[in-house]
C-alpha cells in the first residue's frame, strides 16, 4: 500500500468514526494528531483531505445527493459516504491527484471495506463528478 493510499485510509478511519460516534470531526483529528493510538501519527496528507473535506462538506454533499440518483446520502453506507466525500474533494480540489486515481483510490478501498456494490456505485458517481467538474468548477 502506498503512502498517499494508506493517507486516504487514515483519513477515512477518522471520518467514519467521528460520524459513527457522533464526534466532531475538527476535535477527533485533534485527538489523533496528539494521540495515534496504536498506529503511527497521522500523515499530513490525511490531515490535508480530513480538513478539506470538512472545509466544504455541505457542498460536497449536496453534489452526492444531486447525482447519485434515487440514494440520498443517508441510505448509502457510512464507508461508501466517507469514501465518495474523499474522492469527490480530491477530484475537486486536489490538483496533484488525476481524477482517474482519486476514483481508483476510493474504489480499491471499496473493495476492501464495503459492500459487494459499492465499488460499482463509487466508481459511476465519482465518474459522474469527473464528467461534470468543469460546470461544477465553472
Amino acid at each position: 500500500m502506498g503512502a498517499r493510499t494508506k493517507a486516504r485510509k487514515r483519513a477515512l478511519d477518522v471520518l467514519f468514526e467521528a460520524e459513527q460516534r457522533h464526534l466532531d470531526p475538527i476535535r477527533l483529528l485533534s485527538d489523533r494528531l496528539v494521540e495515534p493510538g496504536t498506529e503511527s501519527a497521522l500523515p499530513q496528507y490525511s490531515i490535508d483531505i480530513v480538513e478539506g473535506v470538512l472545509e466544504r462538506l455541505d457542498w460536497i454533499d449536496e453534489l452526492l445527493e444531486t447525482y447519485s440518483h434515487e440514494w440520498s446520502l443517508d441510505r448509502m453506507p457510512a464507508v461508501d459516504r466517507a469514501l465518495l466525500r474523499i474522492g469527490t474533494w480530491e477530484i475537486l480540489f486536489n490538483e496533484d491527484v488525476p481524477d482517474a486515481v482519486a476514483i481508483d483510490e476510493a474504489v480499491e478501498l471499496s473493495k476492501s471495506l464495503s459492500t459487494d456494490d459499492s465499488p460499482a456505485f463509487i466508481n459511476g458517481l465519482l465518474g459522474r463528478i469527473v464528467e461534470l467538474k468543469p460546470t461544477i468548477l465553472a
